[in-house]
Parts: C-alpha cells; structure tokens; sequence
C-alpha cells in the first residue's frame, strides 16, 4: 500500500498531533458520564481518525516520490463541456434525448482516455464544476450518470449562453498547467450551440489546448465557432457514428515523461464511507438528546 496526501505529511501530522490532544480532553469529559458517553466518544474519534486516513489517501500502485513535491503526471487533463440547458431535453429524430447521447459519449470518452484525469463542467445560461479534475473514474461515473438537463427560467433555450462556461474553462486549465505541466490538456464541448438564445454569447478564449472535439447535438453554426476559438474539431452527432478517437499523443503523457506512473487504485473512498456511517450515528443521536431534552422542558411546569 503506498500514499499520496492532500496536504504535505508535516500539516497531516500537526493535524492529528491536534485531533488527539482534542479528544483527549473530551475522554476526561466522557469517562465520567458513563459508559453510553464514552461509546459514543470512542464512535466520533475513529471517524476523526478515518477522515485523517482518507486524507493520506492511501491506495495501490505507484505514488509520488516522497519529498519529491510535483505531482503524477501519467495521462492526459480531460475536460467536458457539458450543455445542461432546456435544449438538451430535446428528442432528436432517432428518438434519443440529446442528453442521453452526451452520457453516452462521455462514458466512451472516459474509456477512450486511460490514466487520464477528467473534470465536468456544465453550464445553461450560468457555468458550474460539477466534478473538479481527478483521476477517480470510480466516483465519477455516478456524477455523469445523474447529468441531466436542468430546470427553471435560466436554463431556458432562449437564455442559453453557448460560451458560459468560457472563463471557468480557462482558469482551470491555468491550474492544471502549474499543476501538471507536461500533461496534455485536452477539451470536449458537448452542446446543442443555443440556436434560440437572446442573449449574448461568450467566447473561448483558453489559449491553445492539445486536443479534443466540439460535439454538436443541435445547431451547428454557433458550435463551428466554439470549435475555431478553441481550435478543435467539428463533430456533428448522428445516430451510429463513431467518436474521434484520439491519438496517442493527447490520451497520454509525453512518451519517456521521467514523472509519468503507473495507474493507481485509490483506498480513500472506503474510509471516507465509514467516516460518513459513524458521524451519521452521531448526528442522529444528538437530534434525539436534542429532542428530548426539549420535550422535558415542556413538561416541567413553571
């Protein structure tokens, strides 16, 4: 098993040298209440102690060096550009929502690019990361699973911004490029390109990116415009026809990338899960003390 923490090893130390001196004082606390008191001292500490291990982010497979301080570079940066306007609820003529074929595709993309780390970002008239860049396909597949079109006036055709999500893109491949500078970014626009929107339209102003397509599922002059500022592919999506597929020098890093690694399976979901079971008990337990300490204090008469 090998780690990669979210924060240098000193501030997770200084962290739990913290969490510890914190419960201990609450054991004082609890060790006089009863054994009730110190059950539930001892359920809210390993859920501490889980979180801290989440945090480490334990798992198998090759990690960073320690003391090396630059992060993984194996795989590319993938971002979708995902159209969650009014007009992704659209049936086509094959009978399949637009949105229904945009999970689709991105499920194949995720396949298509191995090792690659992947962020979601979905806008209608408004921009939202709905999945900040990871590598976690795991926990990912879930969050694309549950995109659908949203709902309400800003998300109305006639509201749509095509370019809404221009400035969050940049800023994010900004960060990736500090982050992981010698991976490949690469960009996929899934819309319907806003062909009733009154409003104005953003523009991608990104800089060059290393890859990716412009996939339209609607009106295509809007999209040809989206996909000359970002400097990519047009794809118009028909039923049957294939995705690009891309080559071999945007799915992965550069070939002999002395920082590239193996892929690794990440562990930190699973503490994370039981941390979340035990707080929960914690919380449900409070409510009712909560509960029925009111309830007393209505039945004592004043």
């Amino acid at each position: 098993m090998t780690f990669d923490p979210v924060l240098p090893p000193a501030v997770l130390a200084v962290v739990a040298v913290a969490l510890v001196g914190l419960r201990a004082v609450a054991l004082r606390r609890a060790a006089g209440a009863g054994h009730r008191a110190l059950l539930r001292w001892t359920t809210t500490t390993v859920a501490m102690l889980l979180l801290l291990v989440a945090a480490a982010r334990p798992g198998s497979g090759a990690a960073v060096e320690p003391g090396s301080g630059q992060p993984r570079q194996a795989g590319a940066n993938v971002y979708f550009v995902v159209d969650r306007s009014e007009d992704s609820a659209l049936t086509d003529l094959d009978g399949t929502q637009r949105m229904s074929k945009m999970r689709r595709d991105i499920d194949e993309l995720i396949t298509a690019h191995p090792g690659a780390r992947f962020a979601v970002i979905a806008f209608a008239s408004r921009p939202a990361i709905e999945w900040p860049l990871s590598e976690d396909t795991w926990s990912l597949a879930p969050v694309v699973d549950a995109l659908t079109p949203y709902a309400g006036l800003t998300a109305a055709s006639a509201n749509v911004n095509a370019g809404a999500a221009a400035n969050v893109l940049r800023y994010q491949l900004i960060a990736a490029g500090q982050q992981y500078p010698h991976a490949p970014n690469l960009v996929y626009y899934l819309g319907s390109g806003a062909p009733e929107s009154s409003v104005p339209q953003g523009t991608f102003d990104t800089g060059p990116v290393d890859g990716g397509a412009v996939l339209g599922y609607g009106g295509g002059a809007a999209l040809r415009d989206i996909a000359g500022q970002l400097g990519l592919p047009y794809v118009q999506r028909g039923v049957g026809e294939a995705l690009p597929r891309p080559d071999s020098a945007e799915a992965s890093a550069e070939p002999g990338d002395p920082a590239a690694t193996d892929g690794r399976v990440e562990y930190y979901w699973a503490f994370t899960m039981l941390a979340a079971l035990l707080l929960l008990i914690e919380i449900f337990l409070t409510t009712r003390d909560l509960l029925r300490a009111r309830a007393t204090r209505r039945e004592v008469p004043t």
